[in-house]
This record gives C-alpha cells, sequence and structure tokens, in this order.
C-alpha cells in the first residue's frame, strides 16, 4: 500500500502539489494497487480539494 507520507519523505525537493501529481501517478502506472492519504501535502498550493484529486490521479482518471 502506498502512503502520501512516504512518497513525500522520499522526496522532499518537491515545492509544490502541482509537481507531487507525476509522482503519484508514476507509482500508479508502476503496479502499486492502494492509496492511502494519510498527510496533507505542506504545500501552499495545495488546492482545496486536494485529496480528490490526488484519488483521481492515482486512479487514472487523469493522464
Amino acid at each position: 500500500m502506498l502512503k502520501l507520507s512516504d512518497i513525500l519523505v522520499a522526496n522532499q525537493e518537491l515545492d509544490s502539489f502541482e509537481e507531487l501529481l507525476p509522482l503519484v501517478q508514476a507509482v500508479a502506472l508502476s503496479g502499486e494497487r492502494f492509496f492511502r492519504i494519510d498527510v496533507k501535502p505542506p504545500y501552499p498550493d495545495t488546492p482545496d480539494n486536494w485529496e480528490d484529486r490526488l484519488e483521481v490521479t492515482f486512479s487514472g482518471l487523469i493522464r
């Protein structure tokens, strides 16, 4: 199971929410089947609908 916190810890060089999305998508494409959103991304551009956007990105509805 992929946890959002694992991505954030492993990629501390990220500066924005938009930079996070391709990483979430890449992990999903690598075969990960489950995604747990356990923390809120700490970026100033994190939108109000951030959970929905991460879930949609992981599930592949946006490419």
